[in-house]
């Protein structure tokens, strides 16, 4: 579904097109690359390759997530995981009774990574060089 778009911002971000410039009235050699989206998480997934199964499918809480996997639904569940984001004061994190029966939530949003860390995630990726060739 997403696959000519991948394949049309593959040829633009490494080869470019030759693009016309009316104001200019010449050509040049026009590259891009895709800075933002908004996305649900099937199509997160689609566009850029991660996992949306499973219990790491969250690319925010990654191997820290609380999902849990459903003996008789025979999958992976991700109710009441994300109460952790909410304000510590908001009243959801101490409802007992419209989550999981019995259980508040006391934890911290997981830590967001700095570059460093990011990349030890990613250190076995090949090396991509960014911006224009010289």
């Amino acid at each position: 579904m997403l696959r000519p778009l991948i394949d049309d911002l593959k040829q633009l971000w490494y080869f470019g097109v030759q693009t016309y410039d009316s104001f200019r009235r010449q050509y040049f050699l026009m590259r891009a690359a895709l800075m933002w989206t908004i996305s649900d998480l099937l199509g997160y997934g689609m566009l850029f390759g991660w996992s949306t199964h499973g219990k790491l499918s969250c690319p925010y809480c990654m191997e820290n997530s609380k999902a849990f996997w459903l003996e008789h639904g025979r999958k992976t569940s991700f109710f009441d995981c994300h109460r952790q984001f909410l304000p510590p004061d908001h009243p959801f994190r101490r409802n007992k009774n419209d989550f999981i029966k019995g259980r508040t939530e006391n934890g911290t949003m997981p830590k967001r990574l700095s570059g460093d860390e990011m990349r030890s995630h990613i250190h076995w990726l090949p090396d991509v060089l960014f911006g224009k060739p010289p």
